[in-house]
């Protein structure tokens, strides 16, 4: 007989009442993506937000061409051809080319250092959310008193007269200077992750010169960012006190100097070039080698020609400001210091070349987006070292050869990079194969549609055509390039509508791979695809350069490669060790709070733009609430008491 003493003793759990903001548990499903610090999943949202701002971009770029089409054109009115050509190189510097960049070295740099996640991964997430805020608040002006409309260059005292002067009426420079500070917020802490991540969580043995060149280009870029950004910050500052505080720093009249404005978005915009090419550099560097079979040719020319590209960067900027008489000394020594840059650059070119020369070259589509970055951007190369001399430069600035310039050099450089990026390392995100039939139509479409756009530009620009014009008048011989040039950004929309098809595709009816479809030479195709949270079961231990590649393959006595017997990669994506446990693996926690002091941004720029100081002083209380959350909350959840287990 049972008596009540010996019945077993029930504990129940202390009843549990859920607070406002609870650390999120959740790491899969839809909800996980609001709060995830995994760098893997931030790395797919700012990709995916990254494409959806280029449509955006590339919409408003068709508009520009069909206005231009023809003389006299009437598609857009002169105030929407500025909101539009504004917006249009704006989205593209600041919402596609520096975040693609962080969307590739947020997925890839931790996998290639065999590092399991970033160093501040709610930084990371911080980062994100201020990109995909800035954007929209970018964006919203549109909605709410116009668009900036000054260009993507802002050149005061255009920008920075006084609303009750009239040049430039409404909000539209405001909402450009506060979206641009509130974007150099998210570069300035990404930069600061990147940083830190490589300096200080490579694995075991990846010293810096076994790093793989991406890393390397992601570490200058991060120092690049990281220096940049100031210039510019003070520059956008001043201009919206001078428009709203009636300040005079860039008012002649006043005593200000219009040109101080110049020197300092300048001295960000050169390296803002190198910012945006050096990611797509990194990326080419990783490819050719695959898909030749053979190691890069002068690993480390390559690697110093980045770092020399990112440090005379810093000495070429006034080379956007010949035609504003900054007299012989300066314009001869800055032409000087832009025909030096070209050879690291040429380097790096004759590098990639020898990298193909005499390999077994596969032409498939990361191949051939890689080799068409480097036809593409030797074209814009070379007519960059034109731009050094000085009376040639004099009279093609502000004509469409600037145009056809950087386009070669930024559309014909990042744009084919990242695209190759996207069809090499898909299988490694998705564990499915992009279409190859669809991406080298893909390809194909973007050479001969990228080409019929821009190079016409060069002759447009030799025959006078000025840049930011919306409409011309017939008779002036510009007509068919005009035409020719509309044709061509039709067929690059068409290209990149193939590749959102091949996505489509893909994800419903794609093939699967293996963990490495490409026989990879560098870390991350040594994990599953997609690899787990944790990245990598077993960290490490490098011993070389291309140190997955020589866990597989060995050379015989006569110097030809030998497959080594499966398993000889001690840390191979099939082999996870005996009783392996992923909990045990010690992750970084979901968050809510880097969200929600990113949403403070917003709220005080939409205060400072419309001089509510209502909303201001909300939005400086949304900050501290999130700081104040962020700061308390332990990085990782607490183990479950017993009571919550059972």
């Amino acid at each position: 007989m049972t008596t009540v003493e010996d019945a077993p003793t029930v504990v129940h759990a202390p009843e549990r009442h859920p607070r406002i903001l609870e650390r999120p548990k959740a790491t899969t499903g839809k909800f996980s993506w609001v709060t995830t610090v995994d760098h893997k999943k931030i790395a797919i949202m700012y990709a995916t937000l990254a494409l959806c701002f280029f449509v955006v971009g590339g919409i408003e770029a068709l508009f520009i061409r069909l206005q231009l089409a023809q003389p006299n054109g009437t598609i857009l009115s002169a105030a929407r051809y500025n909101e539009f050509f504004t917006m249009h190189g704006t989205t593209m510097v600041f919402l596609l080319g520096m975040p693609i960049a962080a969307a590739f070295g947020n997925y890839l740099v931790p996998l290639m250092i065999g590092a399991r996640d970033v160093a501040f991964p709610r930084l990371n997430m911080l980062g994100f959310w201020v990109f995909a805020l800035g954007g929209l608040f970018l964006y919203s002006s549109f909605a709410l008193g116009g668009a900036p409309d000054g260009g993507w260059f802002g050149y005061a005292p255009l920008t920075s007269t006084p609303l009750a002067a009239g040049y430039l009426p409404g909000r539209g420079a405001d909402f450009w200077c506060v979206g641009l500070i509130m974007l150099g917020i998210g570069s300035v802490a990404t930069a600061v992750n990147f940083l830190v991540t490589i300096l200080n969580m490579r694995a075991p043995g990846m010293t810096m010169m076994r790093m793989p060149v991406f890393v390397w280009m992601m570490l200058v870029i991060a120092f690049l960012t990281l220096f940049a950004m100031p210039p510019v910050t003070a520059a956008l500052i001043m201009v919206f006190m001078d428009r709203n505080f009636h300040t005079n720093f860039f008012n002649a009249a006043a005593g200000g100097d219009p040109l101080m404005y110049q020197n300092l978005f300048w001295i960000f915009g050169h390296p803002e070039v190198y910012i945006l090419i050096l990611p797509g550099m990194g990326i080419v560097s990783e490819i050719l080698p695959v898909f030749s079979r053979k190691p890069l040719f002068g690993y480390s020319i390559v690697v110093f020609s980045g770092i020399a590209i990112g440090f005379l960067g810093w000495g070429v900027w006034a080379h956007h400001m010949f035609a504003s008489g900054l007299g012989p000394v300066a314009v001869s020594a800055f032409g000087l210091s832009t025909m030096l840059i070209a050879i690291p650059t040429g380097v790096k070119i004759f590098n990639w070349l020898a990298t193909v020369w005499g390999g077994a070259v596969r032409l498939r589509t990361p191949m051939l987006f890689a080799l068409g970055f480097i036809a593409q951007f030797t074209v814009g190369g070379l007519s960059g070292v034109m731009h050094s001399i000085v009376p040639s430069d004099t009279q093609q600035t502000d004509t469409y050869f600037v145009v056809a310039h950087f386009h070669y050099v930024l559309f014909g450089g990042l744009v084919f990079a990242v695209f190759g990026g996207f069809y090499y390392w898909w299988p490694k995100v998705f564990a499915k194969m992009l279409n190859e039939k669809m991406g080298k139509l893909n390809f194909w479409l973007m050479v001969i549609g990228f080409n019929l756009t821009f190079f016409p530009m060069h002759f447009l620009g030799f025959e006078g055509q000025p840049r930011r014009t919306y409409t011309y008048p017939s008779g002036m011989g510009w007509d068919t390039m005009n035409l020719l040039a509309t044709v061509g950004a039709f067929i690059i929309a068409t290209s990149v509508l193939v590749f959102l098809v091949n996505v489509i595709y893909t994800t419903r009816r794609g093939e699967r791979v293996s963990h490495d479809p490409w026989d990879g030479r560098t870390l991350e195709w040594s994990t599953p695809s997609p690899p787990p949270e944790y990245n990598f079961a077993v960290v490490p231990v490098v011993t070389s350069l291309d140190d997955y590649w020589h866990r597989k393959y060995t050379e015989d006595d006569e110097g030809r490669l030998v497959k080594l017997p499966a398993g000889g990669a001690d840390y191979d994506a099939e082999h996870v060790p005996s009783g392996f446990d992923p909990h045990s693996v010690h992750m970084p926690s979901p968050s809510y709070w880097p969200l929600i002091f990113a949403l403070a941004l917003p709220i005080m720029g939409y205060g400072f733009v419309f001089k509510n100081w209502y909303l201001l002083a909300a939005g400086v209380i949304v900050g501290l609430f999130g700081l104040n959350g962020w700061a308390i909350e332990p990085s990782t959840a607490p183990e479950p008491s017993a009571a919550e287990v059972h």
